[in-house]
C-alpha cells in the first residue's frame, strides 16, 4: 500500500521556522516530488517541487525563504521554511508525480493527508 505520511506543521509565529517531511512507502520510484498548499478559501497551489535528479522549482511568493529537499534513499522530501509569514498560513500537501507502488501500479499523481501550518501572533 502507498503512503504519504507528512509530519512538521503547527504553530508558529511571524517570522519563525518550521520543517516539513514526507516519506513515501510502498514504492518502487517516484519522478518529481512537491508541496503543494490550500488556504482556506483559495485553490491548491504549487509552493515548490524537486525532479529526482534534484531540479528544483519554487513559487515566486517563496523564493528565498522556502528550500524543499529530497533523500532519494529515504524516499523523502523535506521544506524547510523560513520568515515565516501570515498568508504562509494553510494545509500543506506532499505530492508524488509518476509513481510506481510496488504492487504493480502505476499513479500520475498521488497526494498526502496534509498537514496544518498556522503563521500567527
Amino acid at each position: 500500500q502507498v503512503q504519504l505520511v507528512e509530519s512538521g506543521g503547527g504553530l508558529v509565529q511571524p517570522g519563525g521556522s518550521l520543517r516539513l517531511s514526507c516519506a513515501a512507502s510502498g514504492i518502487i520510484s517516484i519522478d518529481a516530488m512537491g508541496w503543494y498548499r490550500q488556504a482556506l478559501g483559495k485553490q491548491r497551489e504549487l509552493v515548490a517541487a524537486i525532479t529526482s535528479g534534484g531540479r528544483t522549482n519554487y513559487a515566486d511568493s517563496v523564493k528565498g525563504r522556502f528550500t524543499i529537499s529530497r533523500d532519494n534513499a529515504k524516499n523523502t522530501v523535506y521544506l524547510q521554511m523560513n520568515s515565516l509569514k501570515p498568508e504562509d498560513t494553510a494545509v500543506y500537501y506532499c505530492n508524488a508525480d509518476k509513481l510506481l507502488a510496488r504492487t504493480g501500479h502505476y499513479f500520475n499523481a498521488y497526494w498526502g493527508q496534509g498537514t496544518q501550518v498556522t503563521v500567527s501572533s
